[in-house]
C-alpha cells in the first residue's frame, strides 16, 4: 500500500505538471512536415498509419493514401475511409505481395509508378498528410532506391509523411522524424490461425 498522502500525491502531481508546462514552452513548431516511420516484425504499422488518418479526418484536413504492395485486396480500411471522398485520395498502385506476382520487372515498374504518384502528391503541398504503405517493403526488395525516395521526401513543404512496412533501410531511419518499430511478441498466425477480417484487413 503507497504511504503518500493525498497532500504529497498533490504536491507531486502539481511539480510534474509545472515540468510538462515548462517543456511544452520551449517547444516549436516544425518548418515543414514531419516524416513517420513506422517499421519492424509485430502487427500495427499500417493500422497505426490509418489511426493517424483517422486523427487527420477528424480535424478536416485532406489525405492521401498510395499502397505501394497490397494491391487489389479488399481491406476494412480501404472500405471505411471510402465514406471521405471530398477529404481522402487513394491510390492502390501495388499488384499483390511480392510472392504473388512473382515477377520482379513487373514489381519494379509497379512501386516506380507508386513512387512517381507519391513524389507528384508530395510535391502539390495540397495533402496535410500522404501514407506511403509498404514502401520498406518495396525498398526491401531493392525495387525501389531509397535515395529516391528521400528525394521525393524534401519535396514536401507541410506535408506530414507516413512511410509504413518491415525493415526499413537505414537511411530513412536516420533521415525521419520519428520512427517507431513495432515488436512480435505473439502473432496468431504462427498458431495457424488465418487472418481475420475486421481484424487483420
Amino acid at each position: 500500500m503507497s504511504s503518500s498522502t493525498p497532500d504529497t500525491h498533490k504536491a507531486k502531481m502539481r511539480k510534474l505538471q509545472q515540468a510538462q508546462a515548462e517543456r511544452r514552452r520551449e517547444l516549436r513548431d516544425p518548418e515543414r512536415g514531419l516524416v513517420l516511420v513506422h517499421t519492424g516484425n509485430g502487427k500495427g504499422k499500417s493500422s497505426s498509419a490509418f489511426g493517424v488518418i483517422a486523427r487527420a479526418l477528424g480535424w478536416g484536413k485532406k489525405v492521401a493514401v498510395v499502397q505501394f504492395i497490397k494491391g487489389k485486396w479488399k481491406t476494412g480500411e480501404k472500405q471505411f475511409f471510402t465514406r471521405f471522398p471530398d477529404l481522402i485520395d487513394w491510390h492502390v498502385m501495388g499488384d499483390g505481395f511480392t510472392w504473388d506476382t512473382q515477377d520482379r520487372k513487373r514489381d519494379i515498374e509497379a512501386a516506380e509508378k507508386a513512387l512517381g504518384k507519391a513524389q507528384e502528391l508530395i510535391a502539390s503541398g495540397e495533402y496535410a498528410l500522404i501514407v506511403l504503405d509498404e514502401v520498406h517493403i518495396a525498398m526491401r526488395y531493392d525495387y525501389l532506391d531509397t535515395s529516391a525516395v528521400i528525394d521525393a521526401l524534401e519535396q514536401r513543404g507541410p506535408t506530414h509523411v507516413i512511410l509504413t512496412g518491415r525493415d526499413a533501410k537505414l537511411e530513412l531511419i536516420e533521415y525521419a522524424d520519428t520512427v517507431t518499430e513495432m515488436t512480435e511478441n505473439k502473432h496468431a498466425f504462427h498458431a495457424g490461425i488465418r487472418a481475420q477480417q475486421g481484424i487483420d484487413f
